[in-house]
């Protein structure tokens, strides 16, 4: 949550776009309110949901319609799972902030200020990592 708020920070979720944020749990939902990311996603123009499922299995009115695509940061994809005849994409936190703010699936490294945080390692000829 924290880093899909570090794209939405001083963003807006792109025209025609709906947003649904919904903790993993009711400890997580306590602790990102605490750090004001509640505040990010709302500002954003996200909705803030209570913790639970929601979009992951179509429930409580929350699903895709037929031919609608939509980004999931949950990690179970099957046909109908979020929408008789919607599509479904899995993504990465950052590359579902990244795609609301641009409204389509977007690299969130092609948005210069979001610092994504990978490190990679290689190699010398001698097996010295750098």
């Amino acid at each position: 949550m924290r880093a899909a708020a570090s794209v939405l920070r001083g963003r807006h979720v792109a025209p025609g776009l709906r947003v649904l944020v919904v903790p993993g749990s009711q400890q997580v939902k306590r602790e990102a309110e605490i750090e004001g990311l509640d505040l990010v996603f709302k500002a954003a123009g996200a909705d803030w949901r209570e913790s639970g499922c929601s979009m992951c299995i179509a429930m409580n009115g929350d699903q895709l319609e037929p031919g609608q695509y939509g980004i999931s940061t949950s990690n179970r994809n099957f046909q109908g799972r979020q929408g008789k005849g919607g599509r479904s994409f899995l993504a990465s936190p950052l590359t579902a902030a990244a795609s609301a703010v641009t409204g389509v699936v977007t690299d969130p490294r092609t948005l210069t200020d979001v610092a994504v945080g990978f490190v990679f390692a290689t190699q010398t000829p001698a097996g010295e990592a750098h």
